[in-house]
């Protein structure tokens, strides 16, 4: 995606498939699908803010600027010379924020955030300046984006992860609007990353993937979660992304005349039945297609919906009357009707899907909707933020409501939750917007949604925490059914519950398919069973240390305890207890982790009598000596700090013996060490037997400091000849030293990184073959 770029449209508006193929700057031909539209230069500041304006006059005629042109003046003035990767001033990223919110039509506060939401980060203006010039509501948004910016993201830090989403989560509730400014500032960023390194590209294509896009789909914006998917996908798996896109685009004009002659047929029919409609077509955005390829293990001549006819009318009668006359029309596929309109999606999506076949054999889709239930689909949530600028209509309030239902849930779901790893799985699960839902009713005719094999566990779960853990049985369309039974669309279910059960059983984890469910299970067996999993734990903690000869009053420390709740993600030690009474830790694990961050605080001073009675002890045999990436690793001797002598430095394959130091440890020398031979008899009992571990330098690809010296011929040339060596074999030279003698012979020392004495002898038999060099030999001390 040009990063600049917002307005490439295919049929229906939307980004056509050569606007992801640019990643260009500066000036830049926008086009329509059908050939060039405009031309803008994106580099000017001015000309961005021109544009800004116009498209917030577009959708609020009678909107007062003067505070939006206040905020871009500071905004521009506190940036100042600040450049982006790309080399472009920094003011452009707020203005892109601000055009994007802007299309998703939000009130002028958003846009004057977004304008300013870099601000308090990377300038010296404080959160109380923009508060006294632009009011608390600003202040605050600002305030929530800053704190998000913040938020750091790991995909391999489990509890890190889900410590940013519940805090994520919390700033959607206290201002959905924080969050859609975030997913803005996102947009743009992604739009832009062509100018991050490969590393950073595919870093925040997860993290968007995981996290930005899955939210916009709960926030019904997509608008923003079909760019973010692609470009997500564009970065993750360009190959499949870019294959994609030829394979679309290689019968591009044949799917246009196709999609354009079903258009025409369709406004001709409705303009028959006197219905009005808007009808236009488009294919479907990448990540879509790519889903359905791989999630179906299908060609993209084989997805159904590759692309689709949208009819928007006036009215819900219009849309069912629509319907009607396209299955006159065409033959409809079935099972591949879908009404949204009567049971809408989560995100509170509404629209009639039914896929059809032409009458040349070419399947297509056709979606039918209201203007307003487009502007939802687009807009999402930010779709009803005009009823609380325009004071608040009942409608548009219930509205938002229900859009916000599921945020609440999630954040009755952190209260309860104590374990981070739970509470990330049932926020993936209820982000996942991917899986086919299933519709069915209460026995009152409300409407629940659940993903597809469904069972009446799940069903109850959905109610409440308590019909779940109550449930008996259950009927379906008013016969009783297993508990295991698949729900199908429209049926009636009605659960049958006791005070006198026991509770769910553990099978029932194994049945049900909604992740609230499973969550919901869990829970009800740590929270019935925590007292006695905290006292088994307690008691595994207790025999491991035993075990070990450890004293668990020592580990057991605050501060250690929190180092081991952090890592694992629990809130409390209880917690961690109950973990370890139910499984789910093992408590050698734990123990482990506490008695590491004690040995950190008291390292023990290891006297020389402490050292030769582990040498005695490891005499019997010789000990082996491994070099891991965090050091020297002695198989034989623990707790001994051990080191390669720098008076003969041994590399593997030498003959090595151990010589306890006073007061420093092992240090290894080469057996042939002139500081080895000429020991006294008492420092001799200081010695012990070492050979390396296996093939040392293969297996860990050690890299070992070799120092030779060079006597040679002193001629105009040797210096070259001996660099030339050095230079064809990629040594890494560390020292060279020269000197000459009256007598007119050099003496050469050189220190250089080998991983053996395979090596080394490699290296020396290169440099004996120098015409002026006499002998080499290696440094013995």
């Amino acid at each position: 995606m040009s990063e600049n770029k917002t307005t490439y449209e295919s049929l229906d508006g939307k980004i056509a498939p050569e606007a992801l193929l640019k990643d260009t700057r500066g000036k830049l031909q926008m086009v329509d699908g059908h050939g060039i539209k405009q031309e803008a230069d994106y580099d000017d500041p001015d000309k961005l803010y021109g544009m800004l304006i116009a498209r917030i006059q577009k959708y609020h005629p009678s909107a007062d600027v003067t505070q939006i042109e206040k905020a871009y003046n500071l905004a521009k003035k506190a940036h100042g010379d600040q450049k982006r990767k790309s080399g472009e001033p920094y003011i452009i990223h707020p203005l892109w924020v601000a055009i994007i919110l802007a299309d998703l039509e939000m009130d002028k506060e958003t846009i004057i955030a977004a304008l300013l939401h870099d601000v308090v980060e990377d300038t010296r203006i404080g959160e109380d300046y923009i508060k006294e010039e632009f009011g608390e509501e600003v202040a605050l948004l600002v305030d929530g984006v800053t704190k998000l910016g913040r938020v750091a993201y790991s995909a391999d830090k489990l509890e890190l992860q889900a410590e940013n989403l519940r805090k994520m989560f919390l700033a959607m509730a206290k201002d959905i609007r924080v969050i859609i400014i975030k997913l803005a500032d996102r947009l743009h960023n992604m739009r832009t990353l062509q100018f991050m390194t490969p590393a950073k590209q595919q870093e925040k294509a997860r993290e968007t993937m995981d996290i930005y896009a899955p939210i916009a789909g709960r926030l019904g914006i997509s608008k923003i979660k079909t760019e973010l998917d692609d470009l997500s996908l564009k970065y993750l798996k360009p190959d499949v992304f870019f294959d994609l896109v030829n394979q679309i685009n290689a019968r591009k004009t044949e799917r246009e005349e196709f999609v354009q002659q079903i258009v025409d047929e369709v406004s001709m029919h409705m303009k028959n039945a006197g219905i009005k409609a808007d009808v236009n077509g488009r294919v479907k955005h990448f990540f879509s297609i790519y889903k359905k390829m791989v999630n179906q293990d299908k060609t993209v001549d084989q997805i159904y919906d590759l692309f689709a006819v949208r009819i928007i009318v006036d009215s819900v009668k219009d849309c069912y009357a629509a319907l009607g006359i396209i299955h006159e029309i065409y033959t409809p596929i079935p099972g591949r009707f879908k009404d949204y309109i009567a049971m809408p999606k989560p995100n509170m999506y509404q629209s009639l899907h039914t896929t059809l076949m032409s009458s040349i054999g070419q399947p297509f889709e056709i979606q039918i909707r209201t203007q307003e239930m487009h502007k939802t689909a687009e807009y999402g949530i930010a779709a009803h933020w005009k009823y609380k600028e325009s004071g608040g209509s009942k409608k548009g309030v219930m509205a938002e409501e229900e859009k916000m239902s599921w945020l609440r849930q999630i954040l009755e779901w952190q209260r309860d939750m104590s374990d981070n790893k739970e509470f990330l799985s049932l926020i993936k699960g209820d982000l996942d917007l991917f899986a086919d839902d299933v519709y069915c009713f209460t026995p009152q005719g409300d409407v629940k949604t659940l993903p597809t094999g469904s069972t009446p566990i799940d069903f109850a779960y959905s109610i409440h925490s308590a019909v779940g853990n109550k449930m008996v049985g259950a009927r379906v369309n008013g016969k009783l059914v297993p508990i295991d039974y698949r729900i199908q669309n429209g049926d009636r279910i009605e659960i049958l519950t006791s005070q006198n059960s026991k509770g769910p059983s553990r099978d029932w984890l194994n049945v049900v398919k909604s992740t609230q469910a499973k969550n919901k299970i869990n829970q009800w067996f740590k929270k019935e069973f925590k007292e006695s999993n905290i006292i088994k734990g307690k008691e595994m903690v207790a025999s491991y240390c035993k075990a070990k000869s450890l004293n668990l009053s020592n580990l057991l420390q605050p501060k250690y305890e929190e180092i081991v709740q952090r890592k694992y993600g629990f809130k409390d030690w209880d917690s961690v207890l109950a973990a370890i009474g139910h499984g789910g830790l093992k408590e050698g694990q734990v123990v482990n982790r506490l008695a590491e961050e004690y040995g950190k605080d008291h390292k023990q001073e290891l006297t020389d009598e402490i050292v030769l009675e582990k040498v005695a002890e490891a005499a019997k045999n010789k000990v082996h000596i491994a070099k891991s990436k965090s050091g020297i690793v002695v198989k034989g001797i623990d707790d001994v700090a051990v080191r390669f002598s720098r008076c003969c430095n041994p590399v593997p394959g030498d003959e090595i013996v151990g010589f306890v130091t006073r007061g420093r440890g092992l240090s290894i020398h080469r057996t042939d060490c002139v500081n080895m031979i000429h020991l006294t008899e008492a420092e001799r009992a200081r010695l012990i037997p070492a050979e390396w571990e296996g093939n040392v330098a293969e297996e860990t690809g050690g890299q070992y400091l070799a120092e030779i010296k060079m006597y040679a011929r002193d001629q105009q040339g040797l210096l070259m000849s001996i660099s030339k060596v050095f230079t064809e074999m990629e040594m890494d030279v560390k020292s060279l030293n020269i000197r000459t003698s009256k007598q007119g012979t050099a003496t050469i020392e050189a220190g250089f990184i080998v991983h053996g004495r395979e090596e080394l002898a490699k290296v020396i038999g290169k440099l004996r073959q120098i015409d002026d060099v006499i002998d080499i030999e290696r440094t013995t001390g």
